[in-house]
């Protein structure tokens, strides 16, 4: 079945990147507000780009790719840069089934040093799709579920993941807590309580640089959204990972909790910050000198640089203030168009040349 990479224009002019086996369903629910949160809040979007791929993997790759690529890129692309194209087309695909490593924003990521994401008995299967989502982000692919409420796949965790798909597909079954970690040595329950069992109390980043020191696979546990995890869970844990957290108001959901495990393991294995946009140069000197002195003149007749002699102190003050920003040729541009608007009288309809 092939699988397609798309690109959104929305409402805004941002974009959004995605991939799908059935892009017509999907732009149906994009345009309903009812696939992503991203788009639902700048909504009408328009099908900007789409290209078929030859499997799930490879155009989840190539996704991660045009992320991370710059808007003037994104842009060339959708008008039919054939060498931005073959870039996208011949990306490696990110899947730990075919071999021992994850391929995440182009980093090699060994399995083992990944720590497993068990949810014991996890009721929402919206809240499922939203921990994908957190894991995913941060370069996490395998979930374990534990004796899920709803019984699982549930039809609730895809759209929540927000294209977090591949780690829904390969999530894992088990009826006990105790056969979901049986082939990992290290095991951390995430809980804000101890609940009567003696272990070590870890902080996500504690725990974060334990799994990467030592050998053997890791499973980061996390409980129920309504009661957490039971004494008899935490039991089977070597430590319990907790937070520092307001004592009026300690409730966290279960996206966040796995956000924060994940996000203090991926600062050791260099996950690509994301691209900049590309911004334009500052003007050349001469054009702020010439928005300067236009300000100057306005400024002049009407009494600013009041008394006299303060007048080259205000004036120094004032080129201080308005050359730490680095503007560029628009904004002075800009800002020059103001000046003139302000310079003319009410009745005037023509601004003045600036």
């Amino acid at each position: 079945m092939p699988f397609l990479t798309y690109m959104l224009r929305c409402a805004d002019n941002s974009y959004f990147v995605g991939h799908t086996d059935d892009l017509e369903r999907d732009l149906v629910q994009h345009r309903a507000g009812t696939h992503d949160a991203y788009t639902a809040k700048r909504l009408p979007v328009d099908l900007a780009w789409s290209a078929p791929f030859p499997d799930r993997d490879t155009a989840f790759a190539a996704e991660r790719r045009l992320k991370g690529w710059s808007r003037a890129k994104r842009e060339a692309l959708i008008v039919g840069d054939a060498g931005l194209a073959a870039q996208l087309a011949t990306s490696a695909p990110v899947s730990r089934m075919e071999g021992k490593t994850d391929a995440v924003a182009g980093l090699p990521v060994p399995r083992e040093s990944q720590p497993v994401v068990v949810l014991v008995r996890p009721q929402l299967g919206e809240n499922i799709g939203k921990a994908a989502r957190a894991m995913l982000n941060f370069g996490l692919t395998e979930i374990r579920l534990v004796a899920p409420r709803d019984g699982w796949p549930n039809p609730s965790a895809g759209p929540a993941a927000a294209g977090a798909n591949m780690v829904l597909q390969h999530a894992q079954v088990f009826d006990t807590l105790a056969e979901a970690v049986a082939d990992c040595a290290h095991v951390y329950a995430t809980t804000v309580r101890k609940r009567g069992v003696t272990k070590p109390v870890l902080t996500p980043e504690q725990a974060a640089l334990a799994i990467h020191r030592e050998p053997g696979r890791s499973a980061l546990v996390f409980g129920p959204e309504r009661s957490g995890l039971e004494s008899e869970d935490v039991a089977l844990a070597r430590a319990i990972i907790t937070v520092p957290i307001n004592p009026e108001f300690a409730s966290l959901n279960l996206a966040q909790a796995v956000i924060l495990c994940a996000y203090e393991w991926s600062k050791h294995v260099g996950l690509a910050q994301p691209t900049a946009e590309e911004l334009l140069p500052p003007a050349p000197q001469a054009e702020l000198e010439g928005m300067i002195a236009q300000l100057d003149a306005l400024l002049e007749p009407r009494g600013y640089y009041f008394p006299n002699a303060r007048a080259s102190a205000t004036r120094l003050t004032l080129r201080t203030v308005l050359t730490k920003p680095g503007w560029n040729h628009l904004e002075i541009r800009t800002l020059r168009g103001v000046l003139s608007a302000l310079r003319r009288k009410p009745d005037e309809s023509e601004p003045d040349e600036a």
